[in-house]
């Protein structure tokens, strides 16, 4: 099955759609009012407890420029937010390259738009498993599914996308926007990625090492069993 193959990008990626979506909410007080500073006319879309927050931030003119993700989708979220990105249209976005024609005419066939910027930490699995007599079940629920799926996506498509994951690079990426007219350019870009995959290598490897060290029989006792399918 064959793949494209990318020849062509752009140095300079102005940041016009930033997607949030954050566990740790550090620092969104000064990276949201800052890229609306650098571009009046960037556009966020979020989810959950982040919108909340950044509503919050934002204030009054939070209306002209945000947006949940399951408005732009179509989809509600899911009961407890177990499904909220995992949306044919966001990974449209994340991974759309600029010079693909297809690309683009599949941006436009589904009037989904190209995310310049993905702003996601995870759900806090090493701190949760770090508590005393912490239960299996409530590690399992705190094991992240569209967090790094995004992260992953947004890396991969370094060539057009920043995937940002730690609040503490928001100061840096915001200055470097304020040189450059908006704008992230590859190194910064490329940067990002490598800093993305290996936060989501570590977070992995904390919920394998984790899994390996449980004992089948504590795992099982979590759960009352129910009749089998079929």
């Amino acid at each position: 099955m064959g793949k494209n193959i990318v020849e062509r990008t752009d140095d300079a990626v102005k940041i016009k759609h930033v997607l949030v979506s954050v566990s740790d909410k550090t620092g969104l007080e000064c990276l949201v009012p800052g890229l609306l500073r650098i571009n009046p006319d960037v556009q966020f879309f979020s989810t959950g407890g982040t919108y909340d927050k950044i509503k919050e931030i934002i204030g009054p003119q939070a209306g002209s420029c945000l947006r949940q993700v399951s408005d732009y989708t179509g989809q509600p979220e899911t009961q407890g937010g177990l499904v909220k990105t995992l949306d044919f249209r966001i990974y449209l976005g994340l991974l759309t390259e600029t010079y693909n024609l297809d690309h683009q005419n599949d941006l436009q066939r589904t009037r989904s738009v190209a995310i310049d910027m993905v702003v996601v930490n995870l759900y806090p699995f090493a701190q949760t498993i770090s508590r005393p007599g912490v239960a299996v079940e409530e590690a399992r629920a705190n094991i992240d599914i569209g967090g790094p799926c995004m992260i992953r996506a947004a890396a991969k498509n370094f060539i057009r996308v920043a995937s940002v994951v730690d609040p503490a690079e928001y100061e840096s990426i915001l200055a470097e926007m304020e040189k450059n007219s908006g704008c992230v350019s590859f190194r910064l870009r490329f940067e990002l990625a490598q800093k993305a995959f290996e936060h989501t290598a570590v977070y992995d490897r904390t919920i394998s090492d984790y899994l390996h060290a449980k004992l089948f029989q504590e795992a099982a006792d979590c759960y009352r069993k129910g009749e089998p399918n079929g």
